[in-house]
């Protein structure tokens, strides 16, 4: 009897137990039911709301290429300026002074035209501003327009020229319109009336230049430089050569050469150290020939992050012992940067020449840049 009594309470319970899974099996679909339902009324709401309130798409980028292979114009324009005025004592012959000078203070333009994959346009223009004379402005420092090809670059005007790009741009750091002080007496800054070609060949590039000025000097070539740079990560190594007729009025007096070389490097501590020297041969028709040189050392150290240490020492020889005007010299320069774009310099110079009393002067002066670049 006990067994028959277990057999059918067991019974009893397993059937509960499927009564009850069975109940809870057609709640959750009837739950699952109810959240689709809820679920096709959103989506149903939400299409006639696009229907009613389209989104526009997104136009698709146009190609930067057509099927000519013509890249998309490209042009820029640069509008910059920079104002140096400089305020110093000044001991120059025995005589002592205190003036406002200017370290070469200037403004300019310069505009490029990207109109095809393999040809640039650029027109650059710059002009000096005297604020030792009234401030004046106009005295053109360089006035060309370039074409830049796969076979090289081309500019006519006046312009910058190896001489100084690849030999003392790199020692040119001081803030002095005298600087760099061994390279400044005899050396070409700009040339006017010039035809210039330049040419990247991976880490290297060349660039060569003739000057022909129908106005004055030969009627053909009046002079040539050209040079050759190699600049790879932090170094920078160069050399160039001139040569130039020399003329007293019409008459052709010889032709002056210089072979130069220069080394610049940043160290990983930032220390900057630059070298620029000059061979120059002074060749003569009436045979007064003469040899001289300039030689220029810079070095820059960051001592904090407003504050930079820069010194210099030069030597400029012209090959005239007894009559020249040589010189040598040194220079120590402290600069506050207090914001980028923004520069202020203490310095003293002294020279000493080897036919006359010495140079010293102690000046204090301000730098303010200003750079604007606008696409067309």
């Amino acid at each position: 009897m006990r067994s028959i009594a277990f057999v059918t309470a067991l019974l009893s319970l397993i059937y509960a137990v499927n009564v009850s899974a069975a109940s809870n099996t057609q709640d959750e679909i009837a739950l699952l039911k109810a959240q689709l339902k809820l679920l096709q009324q959103k989506i149903e709401a939400l299409e006639k709301a696009q229907k009613n309130h389209p989104v526009a798409e997104k136009p698709a980028q146009k190609p930067s290429k057509d099927k000519t292979g013509k890249a998309k114009p490209d042009k820029d324009l640069k509008f910059y300026a920079t104002i140096r005025p400089t305020y110093g004592y000044i001991d120059n012959a025995g005589e002592s002074t205190t003036d406002v000078r200017d370290a070469l203070s200037h403004m300019g333009v310069k505009s490029t035209h990207q109109f095809s994959n393999e040809f640039k346009a650029t027109l650059h223009g710059e002009w000096g501003i005297d604020l030792s004379n009234n401030g004046d402005f106009g005295k053109a420092r360089q006035v060309y327009v370039s074409l830049d090809t796969p076979l090289g670059e081309v500019g006519i005007g006046k312009q910058r020229p190896a001489q100084y790009l690849y030999i003392a741009e790199y020692i040119d750091i001081f803030n002095h319109a005298s600087s760099p002080f061994a390279y400044d007496p005899e050396s070409i800054f700009f040339v006017n009336n010039f035809l210039t070609y330049s040419k990247e060949l991976g880490d290297f590039t060349f660039k060569a230049g003739a000057q022909y000025d129908g106005e004055n000097g030969d009627n053909y070539s009046d002079l040539f430089n050209a040079g050759l740079s190699y600049d790879v990560d932090n170094l920078h190594l160069a050399m160039t050569y001139q040569n130039n007729h020399v003329y007293d009025a019409e008459t052709h007096l010889g032709e002056n050469r210089i072979l130069a070389f220069s080394g610049a490097y940043t160290f990983p501590s930032d220390l900057y150290l630059a070298v620029g020297y000059q061979d120059k041969s002074y060749d003569r028709i009436t045979s007064n020939d003469r040899d001289g040189s300039t030689f220029d050392i810079s070095l820059g150290y960051p001592i904090s992050k407003h504050y930079k240490l820069k010194l210099g020492y030069f030597d400029f020889d012209d090959g005239l012992d007894s009559s020249g005007n040589g010189f040598d010299g040194y220079n120590v320069t402290l600069e506050w940067l207090p914001a980028n774009k923004l520069r202020f310099h203490l310095e003293y110079l002294t020279k000493d020449y080897a036919n006359s009393t010495g140079f010293d002067s102690i000046s204090v002066g301000f730098r303010y840049d200003y750079v604007k670049f606008l696409d067309e």
